[in-house]
C-alpha cells in the first residue's frame, strides 16, 4: 500500500486517468490519501477525509512513508480559517493556501511534511467548534463562483460548499449531496431547524441534486451559479433576484 499527501493549494481529482476527464472533486493542501492503482503517470487514490475516489496526476503529490502517513493521520486536526494565507518553507519559498486547508502536525505556526518545514501566520481552527460558527464560515464563501467538483473559495459546488463549511469547524460530511442526505437527523418542519442545519433538494426523478445551509428567519445560503443567500420555504428555494422558485425541497437534516 502506498500513501500520499497534497502539498499544493488544491489539485483536481478526476473521474478517469486523463487531463480531459471530468473533475469530480479536489484534494486540498494537507489532505492525505491511499494510492490504490496506477496508470502511466496517474494514481488512483482514496481520500481519508471523505473516502472519495478518483485519479490524480503523479507530479502533483508528495508520497509518504507508512510511518509518516500514520503519524499525520493519527494527529490532531488543524484547519485554516482564513480565505487565503501564505506559507514559507525552510528555503524561503512562498506559496498560498486557502480556507479549509489541513495543517498536519501543526504547532506554534510551524508544521512539517516529509523534509519540508512550513511556517505560516493566520487563524487556525482545532477540534469541533460551536454550531453557530457554521454560519460565520458559510458567509466567508459568499460570491464564490460555481465550479463542478470545486472545494475552494476560488470555485466550489453545492456539496463542496457544505462539506467545507463543516470541515473548517471540525466536522465531516460526505462529498456529494445525496451522500450527505444520509447523515444526521431528519427535521419535519422548517420551524424545527436551526442555523447550520442542512436542506436537500431533488429533481423530478426524486434524486437529491442540491444542498444548502439553513440560516435564521427562513433564509438559506447555497451555491447556485455562485454562493448566495435566498429565501427558504416549504416548497423550496425562492431566488430573491429572479423572484421564482428554483429548487424543490426534499428533506432537512440536523447533523450537529
Amino acid at each position: 500500500m502506498k500513501f500520499g499527501i497534497c502539498i499544493l493549494n488544491a489539485i483536481p481529482l478526476r473521474k478517469e486517468a486523463d487531463d480531459k476527464s471530468e473533475m469530480v472533486s479536489q484534494i486540498l493542501f494537507g489532505e492525505t490519501f491511499t494510492i490504490t492503482d496506477s496508470d502511466n503517470n496517474w494514481f488512483k487514490v482514496n481520500l481519508d477525509f471523505d473516502n472519495y475516489e478518483g485519479w490524480i496526476y503523479i507530479n502533483q503529490i508528495n508520497e509518504l512513508s507508512e510511518t509518516e502517513y500514520l503519524k499525520i493521520k493519527e494527529s490532531n486536526s488543524h484547519t485554516l480559517n482564513e480565505l487565503i494565507t501564505f506559507l514559507t518553507d525552510q528555503n524561503n519559498n512562498l506559496q498560498t493556501i486557502s480556507l479549509g486547508a489541513s495543517l498536519p502536525l501543526f504547532k506554534d505556526n510551524i508544521f512539517q511534511i516529509s523534509d519540508k518545514i512550513f511556517e505560516m501566520e493566520g487563524m487556525v481552527n482545532h477540534g469541533e467548534l460551536l454550531k453557530s460558527n457554521l454560519v460565520k464560515t458559510a458567509h466567508l464563501f459568499l460570491n464564490t463562483p460555481f465550479l463542478w467538483g470545486g472545494r475552494t473559495p476560488f470555485g466550489i459546488d453545492c456539496s463542496g460548499f457544505t462539506q467545507m463549511v463543516y470541515k473548517v469547524n471540525g466536522y465531516s460530511l460526505f462529498r456529494d449531496a445525496y451522500q450527505q442526505a444520509n447523515q444526521g437527523e431528519v427535521l419535519s418542519f422548517i420551524e424545527e431547524s436551526e442555523p447550520g442545519d442542512l436542506a436537500f433538494f431533488d429533481n423530478e426523478e426524486g434524486e437529491i441534486i442540491h444542498v444548502g445551509i439553513i440560516l435564521a428567519n427562513n433564509y438559506i445560503i447555497h451555491c447556485d451559479g455562485k454562493v448566495r443567500v435566498d429565501r427558504l420555504d416549504h416548497s423550496g428555494i425562492y431566488n430573491v433576484d429572479t423572484k421564482r422558485h428554483t429548487h424543490n425541497l426534499r428533506i432537512m437534516k440536523k447533523v450537529i
